[in-house]
């Protein structure tokens, strides 16, 4: 088992949970922290069926830690003109491209903050559970900056063109029952029962027909980005490779004999 600083790893049957867990930066996402989920990822595609991505302590991610690495000198020479988007190539949006393109569901579980690249890495879940503390803030306009992390295009096609700009230029906090009123999370829950809702639809996930979600969840992505007729096709190839697996056989024979599905992920 790899060993990390800034965040956690544990299974639980075929549940991955992966944690920011950096509670002094308040789980900021600096370079080395983007590294650490990013391997933790990898890892994760091979062991699981389902992943869960929270945030341990006060918060879900405060957003890049500022003072820390990912600044200037650590990915560019001290005298050369200075450039914010270098960290976003190397690190931050291979980490939000590889959870796009997992190949199980992603289910992010959003306690207290999500700001920042926080915030898009919370919005970057199949499903989105939010703790009633949780509350998520592009707060780049505060620094001068913009939103990144696939901030604009995930706000953009979750809650439309209106919406994310009064979040992107006016930086105000988006509370978690706000955030289910426009259609940014699934569920808002107690704090207390955050893990345990998102747990309960890990299992529902992880013990479901495996490769099927897989594509249903690449199909639903790409649609995003699709015309209509690119949809049409990506679904019936989608179908075929879906209809070729063992889960469906056992599905269709499990509703044919009137019993539950007994998926292998196969």
């Amino acid at each position: 088992m790899a060993k990390y600083e800034k965040i956690s790893y544990e299974r639980d049957g075929n549940i991955a949970i992966i944690a920011f867990d950096d509670d002094k930066t308040l789980n900021a996402c600096g370079v080395d922290t983007a590294i650490e989920l990013l391997h933790a990822f990898e890892v994760a595609a091979k062991e699981a069926r389902c992943t869960i991505l929270t945030g341990k302590g006060r918060g879900f991610c405060s957003g890049a830690n500022l003072g820390g690495m990912g600044s200037g000198p650590s990915i560019a020479h001290p005298e050369s003109m200075p450039d914010a988007g270098k960290a976003l190539d190397a690190f931050y949006n291979p980490l939000v491209t590889a959870i796009r393109e997992h190949p199980h569901p992603v289910i992010t579980a959003v306690n207290g903050a999500a700001a920042g690249v926080g915030c898009a890495i919370g919005l970057m879940g199949d499903l989105v559970i939010a703790g009633k503390s949780a509350y998520f803030l592009q707060a780049f306009r505060r620094i001068g900056l913009v939103p990144d992390g696939g901030s604009s295009y995930l706000l953009a096609k979750t809650i439309g063109r209106v919406r994310a700009m009064e979040m992107a230029l006016l930086g105000e906090k988006l509370p978690a029952e706000t955030a289910l009123q426009w259609g940014l999370v699934n569920r808002v829950v107690d704090d207390a029962k955050l893990m345990e809702t998102a747990k309960e639809f890990a299992m529902k996930l992880a013990t479901g027909p495996t490769v099927a979600l897989s594509l249903a969840r690449q199909c639903i992505w790409d649609a995003c980005d699709d015309d209509f007729g690119t949809a049409l096709h990506n679904e019936r190839v989608a179908q075929r490779d879906a209809g070729r697996t063992e889960d469906f056989r056992e599905g269709v024979t499990a509703f044919l004999q009137k019993r539950p599905a007994e998926f292998k992920g196969k």
